[in-house]
């Protein structure tokens, strides 16, 4: 038998390997909605409490929002349940074209392919549109799907270090003889939370004749005066070339994503992306679901407004306790422990006393960086960061972090 006792114990050992290390993750099973309040069982078997969701993509409480609900159900009823196809055979309704077309005017881009997820177009992108004669320029900190496609693509690869321009204006430099250039970055990098300096890259990219991609899949619907995104909040709209995006986060929270940006380009995906040629297209329940979140968001910006005031809410409650956090003005406020066994003690304790926050260790962050990410949502109402921020504040004397800095909490707990 190919998978013989000892191939079992390789891996048996390797998962244990992982357990002892402090590196082990565990799911946690929500028997709710998704909202601000949750219920949860934890650990599997252990029964069903509530909790407050402090760690959740729904930046913009829309994940269940009864309108996004019915209008998911009113797809599945007059569109079905799902296409069975990819894109270009016979899984393409009159909804997915309007979507793009709606996508499109949102980010102020001039075409939109969707793809069955972000991590997909991310996959599908680079391939599509460069060959060997190119180069890729990323941020050394660009989200895993990212690092996926440009993997999958025969470019010449090279990265400039975190949002340092001078670095990257190097970077231009080094590799002007090139074909093509596209520099490649997060929106808001969502292990840290801060945003890209995409005024600055995209003026080094009218300099050295390079392409700006941007991922901004943690800024879709809420960063930026009307939440269009990071191209926005840094008054660059016109100006990014690629952006992909994500409707599994504040645009409904469900799945599906897309390449947005210049017509050229999106015919090229259409043409070529392996990940939209041979995957099955957007179910229409979730299509239904993100044309009426992009209804939504036209007709206000009330709850990115709120979200803006939680989220300083949040950090200034965090900062006057005495936490290390990370800089930054997004809803993602991470709160850094430094030590990957202490991060997962601290999110057990925080369950405990009913506050929902995921240790986040080694490899999702380097090593030496272990933190609790929280992340806030329009969903939440001040008494949940109240009694959010008490149960951090109590943990945090447990484990006497208050007001320590960064080298005197690894000096006690360890990188």
């Amino acid at each position: 038998m190919g998978y013989s006792d000892t191939v079992r114990k390789i891996y048996q050992d390797q998962i244990q390997d992982i357990k002892d290390a402090g590196l082990f993750k565990q799911e946690r099973f929500i028997h709710s909605t998704q909202a601000a309040d949750i219920e949860v069982e934890f650990p599997a078997g252990a029964g069903v409490k509530k909790a407050i969701n402090m760690c959740a993509n729904n930046y913009l409480g829309l994940s269940s929002h009864p309108e996004v609900v019915a209008a998911a159900h009113a797809g599945l009823d007059h569109r079905g349940y799902g296409m069975s196809s990819v894109r270009f055979i016979c899984g393409t309704q009159d909804i997915h074209r309007e979507l793009e077309q709606r996508v499109t005017k949102f980010l102020g881009t001039e075409d939109t392919i969707l793809f069955p997820s972000c991590m997909d177009a991310n996959a599908g992108v680079f391939e599509a549109i460069l060959t060997n004669e190119d180069v890729m320029i990323s941020d050394r900190l660009v989200h895993a799907s990212i690092i996926d496609g440009i993997r999958l693509c025969g470019a010449m690869h090279d990265t400039f270090k975190h949002s340092n321009m001078k670095h990257l204006e190097k970077k231009l430099e080094l590799h002007n003889d090139k074909r093509l250039k596209v520099v490649i970055t997060d929106g808001v990098f969502s292990m840290d939370g801060d945003t890209a300096k995409l005024d600055e890259m995209a003026d080094l990219c009218d300099k050295y004749d390079a392409m700006l991609f941007v991922d901004d899949s943690h800024a879709s619907g809420f960063i930026g005066k009307t939440g269009r995104g990071t191209h926005e909040k840094c008054d660059i709209m016109g100006r990014v070339d690629i952006i992909t995006t994500t409707f599994g986060k504040a645009l409904g929270g469900a799945s599906g994503g897309c390449v947005s940006g210049r017509k050229e380009i999106v015919e090229m995906c259409r043409q070529k992306a392996r990940p939209y040629l041979f995957s099955n297209t957007i179910a229409p329940v979730v299509v239904s679901g993100v044309l009426k979140v992009l209804e939504i968001l036209s007709k206000s910006t009330e709850r990115r407004d709120k979200l803006e005031a939680n989220t300083e809410y949040w950090r200034k409650g965090l900062t006057e306790a005495g936490f290390v956090l990370k800089e930054g003005d997004t809803p993602i406020v991470p709160v850094m422990l430094f030590n990957a066994k202490l991060s997962q003690d601290f999110s057990n304790d925080l369950f405990d006393l009913g506050i929902y926050a995921i240790g986040f260790f080694f490899p999702v962050v380097p090593k030496g960086q272990a933190r609790i990410r929280t992340q806030i949502s329009a969903g939440h109402e001040i008494h949940h960061l109240d009694q959010a921020l008490d149960a951090f504040i109590k943990v945090g004397k447990k484990y006497d972090i208050l007001g320590k800095t960064k080298n005197e909490i690894i000096q006690m707990y360890g990188a």
